[in-house]
């Protein structure tokens, strides 16, 4: 299992950014993927999931600016984030569970300026 993240990078608060996470070695689209995120000294936490038939779930700091979804003819998922805060800087991973095992992507760094 190979999890791609990108689309990182440095925005101001109040700008956007787009993730993409391309998967391989599974299968796409009866997965049910996450977005996860971790900033600097703190615990890694959940931000999205998107089932298998596109249903999202979102954390609650980032309901109503964050958007999750999924192209399964690309084997991607993505996350569109708008209204960026400095509280939504960190290291962007991808997650999907197989066979009850973790599988993490490298990550993508996201910096948001005040």
């Amino acid at each position: 299992v190979q999890l791609q993240a990108s689309g990182g990078g440095s925005v101001q608060a109040g700008g956007s950014l787009r993730l993409s996470c391309r998967a391989s070695g599974i299968n796409f689209s009866i997965s049910t993927m996450d977005w996860y995120r971790q900033a600097p000294g703190n615990q890694r936490e959940l931000v999205a999931t998107i089932t298998s038939s596109g249903s999202p779930i979102y954390a609650d700091s980032v309901k109503g600016r964050f958007t999750v979804s999924r192209d399964n003819s690309r084997r991607t998922m993505y996350l569109q984030m708008n209204i960026l805060k400095s509280e939504d800087t960190g290291v962007y991973y991808c997650h999907v569970t197989r066979a009850g095992r973790p599988f993490w992507g490298r990550g993508t760094l996201v910096t948001v300026s005040s």
